[in-house]
């Protein structure tokens, strides 16, 4: 669970649970004061036990009648589950469980022997989303009711992870020197060319949500700054139905000044050595939460396994024979998909990157060496992508900075530079060579947690049907 050891009191509670529960030993006999959800509540009569949760643990509260105010006793033992309640009193060891001879004692449990109370805010019956029943809950269920859904305590702790996730990612950028910067989301033009926009209407001049925040990095960069990366929002009207699309997502996105594919697939490979390095490190008690409930659920467990690096290499060309080797009907030129991916993953089941793509499959933008090209005459781009198994992680690339030959590979792709000055016109003072990337922070997270379904790792997704909650 969250470290909540520098935690500040607050106007209800002078520790978390957390704090009780690690810190117990030199508490006991203090006077604390806590507050949770009620996650069970036994006893009848005099007496009444109260399981109570906050975000750092559970512990359990003590009741009885003759030591507090007799209504708030019974206004506390006939609330309902996952009512927020307020308890004070005095911290106390639990007395120990009894253990057969030779076996070793367990660690002290600690508990809080109630004198006053109050609810703050009780429950509806009966609760769409069981919080500690282990009934199987559908997606949309779930999603519906995010906000009890969190509530359980491994998809509290994907989410923690997700958090650790982002914080261990933006350290290594900035190690590398990046700095952060922030793009705008609503945009006149398309900042990727195509035609999966969502329009609006900004005042009285049409715009549209932001795809990408890669022309504002480039210009960043083409304005001195060299090392730029973002973690933001971008927006997609793509009608996929999938386990791992949705029509808004957050993304790490870099952009690096004097670098090329290479040099930023390096970056990008430390960044993710860093993150797993750092999650297997420190948050392993998060990854366990997770197993836990897998087990309960007959799942396959998950282990954070730290990639080597550098992560393979496999150049388009060497993936379309890995294909066609393992039987994929492909040939150059072709896009390869997930089923060819499949085969791919079974040499490469890790991290690995796919560069050198034909230019004709890559953007206007991407940069080409034209005499980089491919033993049956293709021209090869300086694009790649980075995939986990079957599932593309990221898509970057060296960016083309010569604005006559981004115009002209414009013409090349029966496009009109005229159509696109938007992009071109940044370009006309001079541009440093540059590269970057834009990998999916929820994807990172499937990986991690072994969710099968982005939906599950994005706390209130969007997708061609749901723009609730």
């Amino acid at each position: 669970m969250r470290d909540s050891s520098q935690w500040e009191p607050t106007s209800y509670r002078t520790h978390t649970i957390g704090q009780i529960v690690s810190e117990g030993a030199s508490l006991v006999g203090e006077e604390v004061s806590v507050a949770g959800y009620a996650e069970t509540i036994r006893g009848r009569g005099a007496i009444c036990f109260i399981m109570l949760r906050d975000g750092t643990g559970h512990i359990q509260a003590f009741l009885k009648k003759d030591n507090m105010n007799p209504e708030i006793f019974d206004l506390i033992q006939s609330s309902t589950r996952e009512s927020t309640v307020q308890v004070t009193g005095l911290v106390a060891q639990k007395r120990p469980p009894k253990v057969a001879e030779g076996e070793p004692m367990p660690s002290p449990e600690y508990e809080i022997n109630v004198t006053s109370g109050e609810i703050l805010a009780e429950a509806a019956t009966p609760l769409p989303v069981g919080i500690i029943d282990d009934v199987k809950i559908g997606l949309d269920i779930r999603l519906d009711n995010r906000h009890l859904d969190l509530r359980r305590s491994h998809v509290n702790a994907m989410f923690q992870l997700r958090s650790k996730v982002l914080q261990y990612g933006r350290e290594h950028l900035i190690k590398e020197g990046f700095m952060e910067m922030n793009s705008p989301k609503i945009i006149a033009s398309a900042s990727e060319g195509g035609t999966n926009l969502f329009p609006m209407m900004y005042f009285d001049t049409p715009a549209f949500l932001s795809q990408s925040p890669q022309l504002y990095k480039q210009l960043a960069v083409l304005g001195g700054l060299e090392r730029v990366f973002e973690i933001g929002p971008a927006f997609r009207a793509e009608k996929h139905d999938t386990y791992r699309h949705l029509n808004e997502f957050i993304s790490f996105d870099i952009e690096g000044a004097w670098m090329n594919d290479e040099d930023v697939m390096g970056v990008q490979e430390r960044m993710i050595h860093h993150i797993w390095s750092s999650v297997y490190e420190n948050d392993q008690s998060l990854i366990d939460v997770i197993n836990e409930y897998k087990v309960s659920q007959g799942e396959n467990t998950i282990t954070v396994e730290v990639p080597e690096l550098p992560f393979p290499r496999i150049p388009y060309s060497e993936a379309i024979e890995i294909v066609k080797s393992g039987g994929g009907e492909i040939e150059w030129g072709d896009d390869i998909e997930s089923h060819h991916c499949d085969l791919i993953a079974a040499k490469y089941p890790g991290f690995h990157f796919l560069p050198r793509w034909p230019m004709s499959m890559k953007p206007f933008y991407i940069y080409h060496n034209k005499n980089e090209k491919s033993d049956s005459g293709g021209q090869l781009s300086r694009g790649f992508d980075l995939n986990y198994g079957r599932d593309e992680m990221t898509s970057g690339g060296q960016r083309e900075h010569r604005v006559d030959v981004l115009e002209q590979n414009l013409r090349d792709m029966d496009l009109n530079p005229e159509d696109f000055t938007f992009y071109t016109d940044g370009f006309r003072y001079g541009a440093p060579p540059h590269a970057g990337w834009g990998l999916g922070v929820a994807r990172l997270l499937m990986v991690l947690t072994g969710a099968g379904n982005v939906r599950e790792v994005v706390l209130f997704p969007r997708d061609r049907t749901r723009v609730t909650p």
